[in-house]
């Protein structure tokens, strides 16, 4: 990577260099020092479209989109005025706000399940919630979790599997207390029968389910046909709450999720990213027997002094509005992400190279693997090592990919066209090089 500056300003490595004095690790979410690809990070000055341009002057294909909201690309036209219309009008509140209410409107009508919803500042808050608001609701304490969904940084919610389908977490962080662990079951993904097995061990304990339908936190994995079915029908047997985290796949990969595309109807839904416009937002919604349980109806507490924040919600209906009035918008993603995977798939047989490449709409993910992925332990089955070499040919050709083997990659109506074809050439050369 170039250590000259940008028009004046510090390179790369000298931002990271005063980063590194002052924040941990030099970045403020973990994934970003590039620990597991190796080399250091870059940073970036701007961006528009599907390009980022770098501190240092290089113009990169973004497939990371911000982890998520950019599905329109990055700076829209649409999304930056509705951002700077609001900025006229505040910055916050701390009250309620017109646009809060058209934000739950629009939500409701993409999303049939919720019939309530509410807005906090974040993915984590958002499902932190959703777990208190299922254990208030039942009364119950334990809740399922699933070995590789990631749903936020919460106590609850950081745990890692143990050596079999039944086995209670152990903390996956310092910090978090083993009594919080403890009740909080973990089971391998697409696995029905340790599912069946953990009801039947807790009978009348488990508060709810909790799970990404398609997985974005270890890479992209699909269920199995019929697994979230059977989630469905198993938590309406034993009374638990299904919650469906669709930070990353809510708007993304339908109008209504995952939950739209699988005809399953969950009890709570929790989405972020998109209805943000790229500003900090989430939000929880569902059943309204359930959603009344929060306060002030219920006895379930929440709160934010910038929950519903006029900015993340302007930002966020220009999305949404976005999303709604492009015809075959969707169609169009999964074209696009159809043409990257066929293209990945072709160099690798070219190459020689075990490739697995899962994707539904605006989501991929590159395991080198000779096995289909399913599940977290076969994710980590794959060769991480062979994918930060191909992360690094991919970023000097001028493609950004997840700095994780282990993460989704996003596409975004801005790849049409020029970004698509350049980024397929990269990529593919990039495979062959290896």
């Amino acid at each position: 990577m170039s250590n000259q500056s940008f028009q004046g300003g510090q390179s790369s490595d000298q931002l990271f260099a005063r980063a590194r004095r002052l924040i941990p690790g030099g970045v403020n979410s973990p994934v970003r020092a590039f620990r597991s690809v190796g080399g250091s990070p870059f940073f970036v000055e701007s961006a528009r479209g599907a390009t980022l341009t770098t501190a240092d002057g290089r113009e990169l294909i973004d497939f990371v989109c911000t982890w998520g909201p950019a599905i329109h690309g990055h700076n829209h036209p649409a999304i930056r005025d509705a951002v700077a219309a609001a900025l006229e009008r505040g910055t916050s509140f701390g009250t309620p706000n017109p646009a809060e209410v058209e934000m739950a409107e629009l939500i409701t009508q993409f999303f049939p399940s919720v019939k309530k919803v509410r807005m906090c500042n974040s993915g984590t808050e958002a499902t932190m919630t959703a777990i208190r608001l299922a254990r208030g609701f039942t009364g119950r304490d334990k809740i399922i979790k699933f070995a590789g969904c990631y749903h936020g940084h919460s106590d609850s919610l950081l745990i890692k599997a143990g050596s079999g389908a039944l086995t209670h977490g152990n903390p996956d962080s310092a910090g978090v207390p083993a009594s919080f662990a403890r009740e909080t079951i973990v089971l391998p993904y697409n696995d029905t029968a340790a599912l069946d097995a953990a009801f039947a061990a807790n009978p009348g304990e488990i508060a709810g389910v909790i799970v990404e339908p398609y997985c974005g936190n270890v890479g992209f994995i699909m269920p199995d046909a019929g697994y979230l079915a059977h989630l469905r029908d198993i938590t309406a047997r034993h009374g638990a709450v299904l919650i469906f985290d669709e930070v990353m796949t809510g708007f993304r990969l339908a109008r209504g999720g995952v939950q739209e595309l699988e005809n399953i109807v969950p009890d709570l839904t929790t989405l972020g990213k998109i209805i943000g416009g790229g500003l900090p937002v989430g939000a929880i919604g569902g059943r309204a027997d359930i959603m009344d349980y929060l306060a002030p109806e219920g006895p379930v507490y929440q709160a934010g002094t910038l929950s519903g924040n006029p900015l993340a919600m302007a930002a966020g209906i220009a999305a949404l509005k976005l999303l709604d009035g492009e015809p075959g918008v969707y169609a169009r993603l999964d074209a696009l992400g159809r043409r990257l995977r066929d293209a990945l798939l072709d160099a690798a047989k070219q190459k020689g190279i075990a490739l697995q490449v899962p994707q539904r709409g605006s989501m991929f993910s590159a395991f080198f693997s000779d096995a289909p992925v399913r599940d977290y332990a076969t994710a980590t089955k794959s060769d991480a090592k062979l994918y930060a070499r191909f992360f690094h040919a991919c970023l000097d050709g001028g493609v950004y990919l997840a700095p994780s083997a282990y993460e989704a990659a996003f596409l975004s109506t801005a790849h049409e066209g020029g970004a698509i074809a350049r980024a397929c050439e990269v990529m593919t050369k990039a495979l062959i090089s290896l």
